[in-house]
């Protein structure tokens, strides 16, 4: 008999962000692997992995609630009890997103810890989303029976913050998606050239100082190159969309994009530049790098571990070294090609299927503890 494993999958209602995209590829690869009984927890149970169309109904709902933090509080509390109440007993219980919901049933638990940016960073989060981490995220973290996380980087955080034995966490890298990531050809060629970047429009992924940066550039290069930005709306970005409205005339906010644009945007890019302060992985790097695009980023937290030497570095805090990353990118051609090589190279080590195989080793020898 398979074993039974419910994983939480509140993460897929709405759009696909990072952790959303961690969970749901996962879970994909999971149900093709068929090892498991797999059940989903959306508030209510499900045996069906809900797919990035299917959550688009719920988006609406989600982003109200999440921009009213005294609902999302009152929502998460009731879903927590009445899952003890709905949900049958499992073998293992996966939590992709942090913090077990305890009134889950099940034998093990297994727990995803992405970052600490909510410690490190608090200014840069909801203060709702603060609150709750600094309530339950260390008492709930120490009943798990193993812990994953993206990054040796995190996993160095991990065991120095929260006191967890090294051979209780596994890093286990994130995918890209190669049947959608690949160098595209649009039908229509691009009629500007741009600078793409992508992430939620928050203080952490320091679009303020790109911004910035790109201010600093001469007036010639702005109108050669635009800079588009592509992501879901996010927290505390008043002064970020300010910003981005005094450049409008070079600056365009395309907000969250299908797969498919996504993908065409990657390709047809100039550059791409992914400045965060801080990530517990960071995809979008690795996805330009597949779609063939010389990628600039922050030499922050876990690029460098995720990138290798496939980027270009630079200070995220110094916005002359973000303009002069982005003039001696777009000014070398053989340093172009020579990213664009590194970068073909480094995403194809980057798989799903791979995250997903990783998991299951990790399930399995949870489960036979």
């Amino acid at each position: 008999m398979k074993p039974k494993i419910v994983i939480d999958a509140l993460s897929l209602l709405g759009s696909l962000t990072g952790i959303g995209r961690y969970t749901y590829e996962n879970a994909k690869e999971l149900e093709r692997l068929n090892t498991y009984k797999i059940s989903y927890f959306y508030g209510y149970v499900s045996d069906k992995l809900i797919t990035p169309f299917g959550a688009q109904s719920a988006k609406s709902l989600r982003s109200w609630i999440v921009k009213n933090p005294l609902v999302k509080s009152i929502i998460r509390t009731v879903m927590f009890r009445i899952s003890g109440i709905i949900a049958p007993r499992y073998d293992l219980y996966w939590q992709p997103n942090f913090i077990p919901n305890h009134s889950i049933k099940a034998d093990k638990i297994v727990a995803t810890v992405h970052d600490f940016s909510w410690e490190i960073y608090p200014e840069f989060q909801p203060v709702e989303r603060v609150k709750y981490f600094q309530k339950y995220f260390y008492a709930s973290i120490q009943q798990c029976n193993h812990i994953i996380t993206g990054s040796q980087f995190t996993k160095r955080e991990i065991v120095e913050r929260v006191g967890i034995a090294p051979d209780k966490i596994t890093v286990i890298y994130h995918g890209v998606d190669h049947s959608l990531f690949y160098p595209r050809q649009s039908t229509v060629k691009p009629l500007q050239k741009y600078i793409l970047a992508v992430g939620s429009i928050e203080p952490r992924k320091n679009l303020k100082n790109l911004l910035s940066a790109y201010a600093m550039l001469d007036k010639e290069l702005r109108n050669e190159y635009h800079l588009t930005l592509v992501g879901a709306p996010g927290w505390k970005n008043d002064d970020i969309i300010h910003e981005m409205k005094s450049l409008s005339q070079w600056v365009k906010y395309s907000g969250y994009v299908s797969d498919d644009e996504l993908a065409l945007l990657y390709s047809n890019a100039s550059l791409f530049i992914y400045p965060s302060m801080y990530e517990g992985f960071g995809i979008p790097p690795l996805e330009a790098m597949a779609c063939a695009t010389p990628v600039i980023a922050s030499n922050a937290s876990t690029l460098p571990e995720v990138c290798a030497d496939a980027a270009y570095y630079v200070n995220p805090l110094d916005t002359k070294a973000i303009k002069e990353g982005i003039l001696n990118v777009l000014r070398d051609e053989t340093l172009q090609k020579a990213l664009i090589a590194k970068g073909l190279v480094r995403a194809k080590e980057f798989s799903w299927e791979k995250s997903a195989l990783e998991h299951r080793a990790v399930f399995n020898k949870v489960l036979a503890q």
